[in-house]
């Protein structure tokens, strides 16, 4: 029988969530037969007697376990040496922050799996943390808004018990009849501010008649990559091309950015992409943007104002397009900017609940199978001490020394 470990996340500051839940952790017991055991947590969302209630043990040491299953990265004295681990772990992309991690995860002949590679066969993401990162974000920028205009006050996320009650706080909403809302990017991200806004009772409208159409009440519009980037040659611009090649592009935003009060990022960015929102854009004197709601996070990216990632504690800054640089919030002609980089962690409870239903519904049989694509595609390093074949990409990442850097872009997680 496979005995199953949940992990007590162990980076700092301490994140809340759980990759299950324990009424999902006692259905999964029940449906295959298998062991779980949780290692006890005094800042998990779901308290270790939760877990007792439905029978599941609580300990301290999880060496009995095959698999241990976390949420971020495992710090590595953490690690036990010969067991299979399954989290974010941060490393594909040769993120320098988490190169000793791999490393020792090498050296102690540990089998890793990632949530972030678990792709079905046409490269679709199967699990993540993206809609609550959508849903956090869209309400932290209507937060904002409130704010900055001292038109009304909403309790922080974090501080809501639930996502219920972080839907009742949006009844306290009072917007301007011509309040428009403009958001980029599609996917869980996207679905999560969709959800926010209808639950704020926004309506949405095509992009068309969101630049060129009067409105009587609060709107917003989703725009897609082809809508806010052109080709610098005039042709019509393609998806594939943007996301496969987006050297030959620039900003088509400058329109949407003149009808805008608040803006919410929801997109995936390519480093070799344009700039969305240039920091022209903002000084241009027709520019209507008062806050921005940077969900997607990447600093030094595609938002101009964005120059650091904001904390749950302290989500907003300000931000001066003519010195490009940070000021108190309410200085004149600034953009107040929400950009926390962890968003999920302040609805940790069911921001667990939705990403435990996916792993129920997609991942684990996959785990119990002796040959699974899924499972094979997701393993970066392999229990014999080396990099399993699709990850050999790697191989001079974890060879080099170990060095520090800020992480960012994390809310897909």
């Amino acid at each position: 029988m496979l005995k199953f470990g949940i992990i007590r996340e162990g980076k700092n500051p301490p994140d809340r969530r759980t990759p299950l839940t324990p009424g999902q952790v006692k259905l999964l017991m029940d449906k295959f037969h298998v062991e779980f055991y949780v290692q006890s947590s005094p800042y998990r969302a779901f308290s270790d007697d939760e877990y007792r209630e439905r029978g599941i043990p609580v300990t301290e040491d999880l060496s009995m376990c095959d698999v241990i299953l976390g949420v971020k990265e495992v710090p590595v004295d953490m690690l036990i040496p010969e067991k299979t681990y399954i989290f974010f772990s941060h490393t594909i992309k040769k993120q320098p922050y988490n190169r000793q991690m791999l490393q020792e995860i090498l050296k102690r002949k540990i089998r890793l799996i990632d949530y972030e590679t678990m792709v079905d066969a046409k490269g679709k993401r199967l699990v993540g943390f993206g809609k609550y990162a959508g849903i956090v974000g869209a309400y932290n920028g209507l937060k904002a808004y409130g704010l900055l205009s001292n038109a009304y006050h909403l309790k922080p996320a974090y501080q809501c018990f639930d996502l219920a009650e972080m839907l009742d706080e949006l009844t306290k909403i009072q917007l301007p009849v011509d309040f428009k809302i403009a958001i980029t990017g599609t996917g869980r991200v996207c679905e999560g501010v969709i959800e926010i806004m209808r639950a704020a009772d926004i309506e949405q409208v095509s992009p068309y008649e969101y630049v060129f159409r009067d409105h009587t009440q609060p709107v917003f519009a989703v725009i897609k990559p082809t809508q806010y980037y052109m080709r610098k040659d005039g042709k019509v611009a393609r998806k594939s091309e943007i996301y496969d090649n987006p050297i030959g592009y620039e900003s088509d935003f400058l329109h949407f950015a003149r009808e805008s009060d608040l803006y919410i990022t929801a997109h995936y960015w390519d480093n070799r992409a344009p700039y969305i929102l240039t920091n022209d854009m903002l000084l241009d004197p027709f520019c209507r943007i008062k806050v921005v709601a940077d969900i997607s996070c990447d600093i030094g990216g595609p938002i101009a104002c964005t120059i650091r990632p904001s904390t749950i504690e302290n989500p907003i800054y300000a931000y001066d397009p003519e010195s490009q640089s940070e000021v108190p919030l309410n200085t004149p002609n600034s953009i107040a900017v929400m950009a926390v980089d962890n968003l999920p962690c302040e609805l940790p409870r069911d921001a667990s609940e939705g990403f435990g239903k996916e792993l129920m519904d997609k991942i684990f049989s996959e785990l119990l199978k002796s040959h699974s694509p899924i499972i094979e595609r997701a393993t970066i390093t392999l229990p014999e001490g080396v990099l399993a074949q699709r990850y050999e990409y790697l191989a001079d990442y974890v060879s080099q020394e170990s060095d520090l850097e800020v992480s960012t872009g994390q809310n897909s997680k």
